[in-house]
């Protein structure tokens, strides 16, 4: 399964709109500065003019351009700028150049590699993952209550909470993983989403399926021939985006293919330091029965556990309790 050309097309026209929109709002900053500083561009003309000078000697003598120097005044130029930015109450790189990624200046490419926010737009069209963008409107750390628990329920949801966020805080710096099981509608999916929303809005790539979903779409192109790429590409999709979420582990209707399956995500992405997220209903215990000791003793291994209780918040919100 790889992009089709419209797909492809519609994602560099989006690096285009992106372009576009930071280049107005370069001029738009340009055009306040010239105007609330009129003496700003005197500083960038001194640069020429040593730039000028000094080629007019090297060329005079027949001596090499004078770089070194070169470099020293333009600093001292920029000095000049930076100081007058502020004085002026603008932040001294108001005027530096505008990206929305700064690995690829919105091209979309670093060198002949795709970069990172490009492989992210890609897995949001192949995989339909819109859908967890849509969710996290709604789903965030900004709409986060904590009203729903009380107690023991308090401090676990505060403990997954606070893990969530530093894990957040850490991500692409420091490898680690996250396991959530527990009740029913106690928050698990909620700061899945949360994290993923995070995670989206720092250009990475996030693949979220739920664990029937992810684990029905393998199985049905496994086992069918005329699929075997996407299946390649799905599994290595999978293995290297930068955070995957399986939500509602347990629900999926294990069985030897499934066993195997998340084993292989499980280790292909710990052996190549990939972060996973993984929330279940079940408890450990019950984890180990349904999917063998070996995947339980690696989660327990790798990951960092989290137990979520309470009473259900869906059924909370719908009988007003609080």
């Amino acid at each position: 399964m790889s992009l089709t050309r419209e797909q492809y097309d519609s994602i560099m026209f989006e690096y285009s709109r992106i372009r576009l929109s930071n280049s107005r709002e370069m001029a738009r900053r340009r055009a306040e500065v010239q105007k609330k500083i009129p003496s700003y561009d005197d500083a960038a003309r001194t640069i020429v003019g040593s730039g000028v000078e000094l080629l007019r000697k090297s060329l005079g003598s027949g001596t090499s351009f004078d770089r070194e120097s070169f470099v020293l005044e333009e600093k001292k130029a920029e000095a000049v700028q930076h100081k007058l930015l502020a004085d002026n109450g603008f932040d001294v790189h108001y005027l530096d150049p505008i990206y929305t990624c700064p690995y690829c200046h919105d091209t979309g490419y670093v060198g002949n590699e795709k970069c990172r926010c490009f492989r992210a737009k890609e897995i949001t069209l192949l995989y339909h993952q819109s859908r967890i963008q849509e969710l996290a409107e709604a789903e965030n750390f900004e709409t986060l209550s904590r009203k729903w628990y009380k107690g023991e329920d308090l401090t676990n949801f505060v403990r997954a909470e606070e893990a969530s966020r530093t894990f957040v805080r850490q991500f692409g710096r420091l490898y680690q993983n996250l396991f959530f099981y527990g009740n029913v509608g106690t928050g698990k999916s909620f700061l899945s989403i949360c994290i993923a929303h995070e995670i989206l809005q720092q250009g990475h790539s996030v693949i979220y399926f739920s664990a029937a979903e992810l684990f029905g779409r393998l199985s049905a192109l496994a086992f069918d021939r005329n699929h075997r790429e996407d299946l390649i590409r799905l599994q290595n999709d999978l293995y290297t985006c930068d955070l995957l979420i399986i939500d509602d582990l347990g629900t999926e209707g294990t069985n030897s293919f499934v066993v195997s399956q998340l084993f292989a995500l499980i280790n292909e992405r710990h052996l190549s330091s990939h972060p996973t997220i993984i929330s279940s209903n079940l408890s450990m215990k019950d984890l180990s029965s349904a999917y063998t000791e070996r995947i339980s003793s690696r989660i327990l291994s790798y990951y960092g556990i989290y137990k979520l209780t309470g009473v259900d918040i869906r059924i909370q919100k719908r009988y007003g309790s609080n």
